[in-house]
């Protein structure tokens, strides 16, 4: 079990072109869900998103982006039409607390979703090992989660998923509770880990200048329920960086997603 990213030669323009498509298909199709009491918090939603690619899914608090998200992990059913992706055991999950076990190190947290199915612990640990490298944290594999920065515990938190080698990456407001400087370095980190493994990426935030920043894609929700007023394709380079945020172009790609909030009742 390897966890070393491919290479990416200075030709390639996507994931995908690094050879055959290492993410899930998602499809969604008139998605509905009903909460306790009557609240409908999604009504016919549609979507599809191709193998390899990273989603940035944008809308107001409580507007259905993680209900969305939770019906994809198949962490709860849904109450109407058809949600599926594939191979769906190869699904890891991001949330915005990093829920580390404060008694294991940083080495025994990320090894514990292979400890769970049953791999040996010389292939989990190794396994975790690289994961954790991934991620920049070889130094604090002994350490607890209370001896980590917030930025840290999102780190390890990240390896975690990473170290099951998920066709599909789910992230929920993961940098959400961070500071700026270290959300845009995070930010940074995931789009570098989303180029060199090539997995499918949907990612639910709040903000704006997120979505236009790390996404490829960018689909905005109106108010629960959820409607999607705006599928966008985020035209920024493949190679972004701090200069990129500074770009006329980055400008107005944010100001499209904002404009759609705006429309949409945000």
């Amino acid at each position: 079990m390897s966890l070393s990213p491919a290479p990416i030669g200075a030709e390639a323009a996507t994931p995908a072109a690094q050879g055959p498509a290492r993410g899930a298909r998602v499809r969604v199709r008139g998605a509905r869900r009903v909460f306790p009491g009557g609240v409908v918090a999604l009504d016919g939603i549609d979507l599809d998103v191709a193998p390899g690619e990273f989603v940035a899914l944008l809308g107001p608090s409580g507007c259905g982006k993680s209900t969305l998200l939770r019906l994809i992990a198949r962490l709860d059913p849904p109450d109407g039409g058809e949600v599926s992706a594939d191979d769906a055991g190869a699904v890891a999950f991001v949330f915005q607390d990093a829920h580390l076990l404060p008694w294991r190190t940083v080495l025994a947290n990320v090894a514990l979703p292979l400890e769970l199915r049953g791999v040996a612990a010389d292939e989990r640990l190794a396994a975790a090992r690289r994961a954790i490298e991934l991620v920049g944290l070889t130094d604090a594999s002994s350490r607890r989660p209370a001896e980590l920065s917030g930025g840290m515990r999102m780190r390890v938190s990240l390896a975690r998923a990473l170290v099951t080698r998920p066709r599909l990456l789910l992230l929920d407001e993961p940098f959400a509770a961070l500071d700026e400087l270290t959300r845009a370095r995070l930010d940074d980190q995931l789009r570098a880990l989303w180029l060199d493994l090539g997995m499918t990426v949907l990612f639910v935030t709040h903000s704006i200048t997120e979505a236009a920043y790390l996404a490829e894609r960018a689909v905005v929700f109106a108010p629960r329920p959820a409607r999607i007023v705006l599928d966008h394709r985020v035209d920024l380079p493949l190679a972004r960086s701090g200069v990129t945020r500074t770009d006329p172009a980055f400008a107005r790609e944010s100001r499209a997603l904002f404009d759609a909030l705006e429309k949409g009742g945000a």
